[in-house]
């Protein structure tokens, strides 16, 4: 059976900056997720975004769809703020105590294109569903969150009490593991990070990988679990970009 989170090497997916990331990293941070052109430019210039590669940027954004511009004020557009509702609740989720009930997915249409398969697993993913076999999803019942209103066209849902150890199940559902490992080297390379661009880089991979975690009961997890830590060391980063924004509004 395959692992439903693939694992990473201890690079994990560090990926080079472009004028883009950088703005949207920024925007995706900030609430409201809006800014002033001459706040970008101030900004982008620590992370090797120039004046001149920003406005071109920001000008395909806007042509793209990704960004809104009103007279000289930037913001998300309504996807992207979409978007951005997503990874808050993804970097934070909601979870109650668990009682050793699990939600179970059962795909039942049939006749789906690939395009349409690969977009539900997605989705399914996403709610930190983990697939058991083909067209069989569970996880869990832990978190506070109810499956989307989609999923009734498409699947039956149930609370189910599989009969292995749930400890046993979970390991073989989630490459816990693998993921505690990619983790910790994000941690390590988000401490050791000095320049701007590497500190960036280094959030934006640890904003990723947090959205694969899968989020189980603490019984369920390897001891020492690293999710939390890498959480606060996010968060911590968040807390620094916006008193830096707040500074430098202070003295435009």
């Amino acid at each position: 059976m395959p692992m439903n989170v693939s694992p990473e090497p201890a690079e994990a997916g560090l990926r080079p900056l472009s004028a883009r990331s950088v703005v949207l990293s920024l925007l995706l941070g900030a609430h409201p997720a809006e800014m002033p052109v001459k706040d970008l430019v101030r900004l982008v210039e620590p992370f090797g975004v120039g004046g001149s590669t920003l406005r071109a940027a920001l000008s395909r954004m806007v042509t793209s769809g990704d960004l809104r511009r009103t007279d000289a004020v930037y913001r998300l557009s309504d996807r992207l703020l979409a978007r951005q509702r997503r990874q808050d609740e993804g970097l934070r989720p909601g979870t109650r105590a668990w009682d050793g009930d699990w939600e179970m997915v059962v795909i039942t249409a049939t006749g789906r294109g690939p395009a349409e398969r690969a977009d539900l697993r997605t989705r399914l993913a996403a709610l930190r569903l983990a697939e058991l076999r083909e067209g069989v999803w569970l996880r869990p019942a832990n978190l506070e969150r109810a499956l989307p209103e989609m999923l009734s066209s498409v699947a039956q849902t149930y609370t189910a009490r599989p009969e292995e150890p749930a400890h046993e199940l979970a390991a073989r559902l989630w490459p816990l593991d693998a993921w505690a490992a990619t983790a910790r080297a994000l941690l390590a390379r988000t401490a050791a990070a000095r320049a701007p661009a590497d500190r960036l880089t280094a959030y934006a991979a640890a904003v990723r990988h947090l959205l694969t975690d899968p989020v189980l009961p603490p019984r369920l997890l390897p001891v020492d679990w690293p999710g939390e830590d890498l959480r606060a060391a996010y968060a911590g980063y968040q807390r620094e970009l916006a008193a830096s924004v707040g500074r430098r509004e202070r003295a435009a």
